[in-house]
């Protein structure tokens, strides 16, 4: 029986601290092949942080940037999906709720507030990164589909505190995604808020739209168009709701 979220997984967490990086997924994955598993890297201000789709992703000082070295048996596109859990759990810890929108973000009320990043090197390593808006505040472009948590609880959060409480989720996630990958994508499920929506995916330049109908366990999105089920695998594709 899998305590889900519950308990740490039974590595150390050995965290390098950075004033300044270019990205810490970038940093971790340089390290990477020379690093033991539960390596974390997090940095005060990423220079050139990035989303998928190489997208920019603004990371100021007062976030939180952090990218976690795993060394599962297999790298797995699902391990995301760990980040994602265990940032809708840290978040649930300062009272917030929020919801997954597949395949890799965390929303609150319509609005984003985190993101996560897997990359890897087939056989040898996965560098999950995950990006939290917590005091750093939203550029004013962005206002309209970000937020912060610090606009959400009305304070100012310490960040070691946001940071050990994920680490502590993110231990637990990993476990089961170790242990029990179905048990894992169930509470995908649970957690996400798109199903039953109608949706926009593009892939390269092929674009679909249709119902979200489910998650499999794969970690692939289920969609009906116009009647006919259509399987997206995760990969480099955007969601949009229409």
């Amino acid at each position: 029986m899998v305590n889900v979220g519950d308990g740490a997984w039974d590595v150390r967490w050995k965290i390098i601290r950075l004033d300044e990086v270019d990205s810490t997924n970038e940093y971790a994955r340089r390290i990477a092949p020379d690093s033991p598993e539960g390596t974390v890297v997090v940095a005060r201000r990423q220079t050139a942080g990035r989303g998928r789709k190489g997208r920019r992703w603004a990371s100021p000082e007062g976030g939180l940037w952090v990218s976690v070295i795993l060394k599962p048996p297999k790298v797995d596109p699902r391990l995301v999906f760990v980040g994602a859990l265990a940032t809708v759990d840290t978040l649930a810890d300062f009272g917030i709720a929020s919801g997954i929108k597949w395949p890799n973000d965390v929303w609150v009320n319509g609005k984003k507030i985190a993101g996560v990043l897997t990359e890897g090197k087939a056989g040898e390593y996965a560098v999950l990164g995950i990006g939290l808006n917590v005091n750093n505040p939203v550029p004013e472009e962005l206002r309209d589909s970000a937020v912060s948590m610090i606009q959400l609880t009305g304070s100012e959060l310490p960040l070691e505190k946001v940071l050990e409480r994920l680490l502590f989720r993110l231990g637990g996630w990993y476990r089961v995604f170790l242990a029990r990958p179905d048990l894992l994508m169930a509470k995908v499920r649970e957690r996400t808020f798109i199903l039953g929506m109608v949706v926009k995916v593009t892939e390269d330049s092929a674009t679909v739209t249709g119902r979200a109908l489910d998650i499999l366990d794969d970690g692939s999105l289920l969609l009906d168009v116009d009647g006919h089920l259509k399987r997206v695998m995760y990969g480099d594709v955007s969601l949009r709701f229409v």
